[in-house]
């Protein structure tokens, strides 16, 4: 039976491509299979730096102190410390600083993420945060599942055996931060947020810390420690004036105490006068604002009106910035300046505490002070100014992510019209690695980015921008991304008025849809993008779309519509002359060959295939093509040739380093040995197969190598263990609703119960099967039919 639903599309176009990640859980436990997930030799160490010149704060670490010296009784329950208070407060300061002190407590490393609760865009969700932690724990991005419930189990199984630290910073509420917790006491967690995580506390018995101002004397500590080096000479008296226009709190004690530090000759009662002037400016503006926010505010006014001008034009431009991080090129092209004078003016941001500094040529806002800036821009930039400087920044972002997009998926881009042009100066990507780690770093202001862009009068480039990122979505799993930005970017496209860009936006949200198992929205998106290409006569892009409804027409074993569609669409490129896409139909219209059991005429049609994915340097075509021949030859009675075209296939997943190729061809190769009479080296390659699938996380290719097992062992007489096999593998296909591979698995797991004396459980195992082949009409669903019925009859 061929294998309809398996891993995430790696590759547009090809049947095997658009194959789906279900992950179900692992079920029963043959010996052989039942592996623990293996745990990757990484041990991150994800904390940011701790704040310069602590103070004070020691009850609070007293408290928090407990978590890690004290015993813990519920050995199944994670130890987490709730760090609250208002903004600017310091949460994540004491957060960082304590985690610094406790690391040797936590030998499996720290993990860190900004869960953006109160940041520009929206919060991250856990999906996200989920898959970032898995790959930092080393499992490759391939291998990271598609669902949140499986991500989470994944992660949960990951720390199980570790002692990890992991820091929650800016969390919107305990929603979010629930599915990032582990399961066991062994790691600890550290959430800051300005919500009181009540949640936590309830459900998850959270030790909450509310932070408070800091009262004058550590006000007056912080300002010492701050402008010891520059200033040393203050009167007490006039720190507790400072401090008190502070308002205590310690993200403005700071931003004053480095205005002080940056003027070490001027007299401190001065640099007050001037700050008392702006709060006594910021009270009458902001009477009912709630407390701290008139220190805050007029400690920034303070601070920003002390900055050179082209340093103040930056500040207030960065909150022009889709998000509240962003790196030295974006900057540069933003501000429309070059990279060094960008790095001078962040410099001068940096030291004026306007942003904080982060790794790796990174900085960041704190959402207060993008507050401040983005009034400022309003203030002080005109609006045809801010809409031309926020294009220029979105069209950045769009050339970019084309750059990123060819190096990570070079067959399976999107080419751009022209109709944005590109800018002065733009990144290149040398390789995938350097595409992979921008995309990554840049994935929620690209997401960002999209949704304003798409508000703010530029829906040209926010379809566009979501269009482009496909190809790093379905090559990431990034399925919630996908989604989200598939459906901004339709209505965007029919706001631009763009024919091309709605078909494109509607194609690319059918894909999404098809990913997540909802194929009747797939269809209603692919008929209607079809619709309008051939309204506008793009002979190309219509035939993409017939070869999307090929595929549904796979996904749901309609065998004879997803051949018509497969040549209808083959002969369109042929025509076009389009030699890659001609080759991916002869490979889809082989797959559907194969499933009709005519392997005779599929083999005849991949061997131009395969010449074509050879000249064109595709690996992936060309595997999947030698899997396809395998598969054909083996049905039409040439096994030895099958077998060398699955070694073949095998050797290209090996070369390439690509488990997922690896652990489907391994199941073909398995089929071959049986066919060959090997059936205890068909065993062998389908246990191998199942636990490369297990690792993989994909539940249906997992089934369908425990099927196959189930079949080499009744062959070896194995007949208990084969019946645990079909078992696993029936559970997994009745969770996925595929019914086909249902309906297959029952008939095997009928077979080895006979022999065992099941008779009555074999024949309603019969039943259920010959029911669920009932809409199939294709030759191979109507053997199995007959075949069911006839066992059927002999049991009565």
């Amino acid at each position: 039976m061929g294998d309809e639903t398996g891993h995430v599309n790696r590759f547009e176009g090809s049947a095997l491509a658009h194959t789906v990640v279900q992950a179900g859980e692992v079920h029963g436990g043959v010996h052989f299979h039942h592996q623990t997930l293996p745990v990757p030799a990484v041990v991150p160490h994800q904390l940011r730096g701790a704040v310069r010149h602590f103070v004070n704060r020691t009850q609070e670490q007293a408290r928090l102190g407990s978590l890690v010296e004290g015993s813990h009784e519920e050995p199944n329950a994670v130890q987490v410390a709730a760090i609250t208070g208002t903004a600017g407060v310091g949460k994540t300061s004491l957060a960082l600083y304590w985690a610094h002190s406790i690391r040797p407590h936590f030998p499996g490393g720290e993990l860190y993420a900004n869960l953006r609760g109160y940041a520009a865009g929206p919060p991250a969700s856990p999906q996200e945060i989920l898959g970032h932690f898995l790959e930092d724990l080393g499992i490759p991005s391939t291998r990271v599942p598609a669902e949140r419930e499986r991500r989470e189990t994944m992660f949960r199984s990951l720390l199980a055996v570790r002692r990890m630290l992991i820091v929650l910073d800016n969390a919107a509420d305990s929603t979010q931060v629930r599915p990032l917790l582990p399961a066991t006491a062994g790691s600890l967690v550290v959430v800051t947020s300005r919500d009181d995580l009540s949640g936590l506390v309830a459900q998850q018995g959270a030790l909450r810390l509310e932070i408070t101002t800091f009262p004058t004397t550590d006000s007056i500590a912080l300002l010492r420690a701050t402008t010891a080096d520059y200033r040393t000479r203050d009167r007490r008296a006039d720190l507790t004036e400072l401090a008190r226009l502070c308002g205590g709190l310690p993200l403005a004690l700071r931003i004053a105490a480095e205005r002080a530090a940056g003027w070490p000759s001027m007299p401190l009662g001065e640099l007050i006068d001037d700050l008392r002037d702006e709060s006594r400016r910021w009270s009458v503006l902001t009477a009912d604002a709630e407390e701290g926010a008139d220190a805050m505010r007029s400690v920034f006014e303070w601070s920003y009106r002390a900055l050179p001008g082209p340093a103040a034009r930056l500040f207030r431009l960065l909150a022009l910035h889709p998000g509240n991080e962003f790196g030295l090129p974006a900057v540069a092209n933003l501000a429309g300046v070059e990279p060094s004078e960008a790095r001078a003016l962040l410099d001068t941001l940096v030291r004026a505490h306007l942003l904080e500094r982060r790794p790796a040529g990174r900085y960041e806002f704190h959402d207060l002070l993008r507050a401040y800036a983005a009034e400022q821009v309003r203030q002080e930039e005109s609006e045809a100014d801010r809409t031309e400087i926020f294009g220029r920044c979105v069209a950045w972002y769009l050339h970019t992510v084309y750059a990123a997009q060819c190096a990570i998926a070079p067959f399976d881009r999107y080419d751009l019209d022209g109709q944005v042009p590109a800018p002065a100066t733009q990144l290149r990507f040398d390789d995938y690695e350097s595409a992979f780690q921008w995309y990554r770093t840049e994935s929620a202001n690209l997401v960002t980015a999209i949704r304003i862009a798409a508000d703010a009068g530029f829906p040209q480039i926010a379809w566009r921008l979501a269009v482009v990122l496909r190809a790093v979505y379905m090559h990431h799993n990034a399925f919630e991304d996908w989604e989200t930005t598939a459906r901004i970017a339709v209505d965007a496209a029919a706001r631009s008025g763009e024919q091309t860009g709605e078909a494109e936006t509607l194609e690319n949200l059918g894909k999404a849809a098809f990913q997540a198992l909802r194929l009747d929205e797939a269809e209603e998106c692919h008929r209607a993008a079809l619709a309008i290409r051939r309204r506008i006569g793009d002979h190309h892009s219509m035939a993409v779309s017939i070869n999307a409804l090929g595929l549904l027409g796979l996904r749901r074993r309609r065998l004879d519509e997803a051949k018509t569609h497969f040549e209808d669409s083959a002969k369109i490129f042929r025509e076009l002359g389009d030699r890659r896409w001609t080759a991916l139909m002869r490979s889809n219209l082989a797959e559907t060959l194969c499933e009709l059991g005519r392997g005779e005429e599929a083999a005849e049609i991949l061997e131009q295939a395969l010449a074509d994915f050879r000249e064109l340097g595709d690996h992936f075509g060309e595997g999947n093509a030698l899997f396809l021949l395998s598969w054909a030859l083996r049905e039409s009675g040439s096994v030895e040739a099958a077998g060398h075209a699955i070694g073949a296939a095998l050797t290209i997943a090996s070369n390439e380093d690509n488990q997922v190729w690896r652990g489907h061809w391994l199941a073909e190769s398995a089929k071959v040995e049986r066919a060959r009479g090997n059936h205890e080296e068909a065993l062998r390659l389908f246990r191998e197969s199942a636990t490369v699938q297990q690792r993989l996380t994909d539940a249906a290719r997992e089934a369908a190598a425990l099927d196959g097992a189930g079949e080499a062992c009744q062959a070896l007489g194995r007949f208990e263990e084969a019946a645990k096999l079909h078992r696993r593998a029936v559970a997994t296909y009745r969770e996925l609703d595929a019914r086909w591979q249902l309906a297959g698995a029952l008939a095997n797991l009928a077979d080895a119960l006979g022999p065992l004396g099941e008779n009555e459980p074999a024949h309603a195992v019969r039943q259920e099967a010959l029911l669920l082949l009932g809409p199939f009409t294709d030759p191979q669903a109507v053997l199995l039919a007959e075949r069911a019925a006839r066992h059927l009859g002999d049991d009565g």
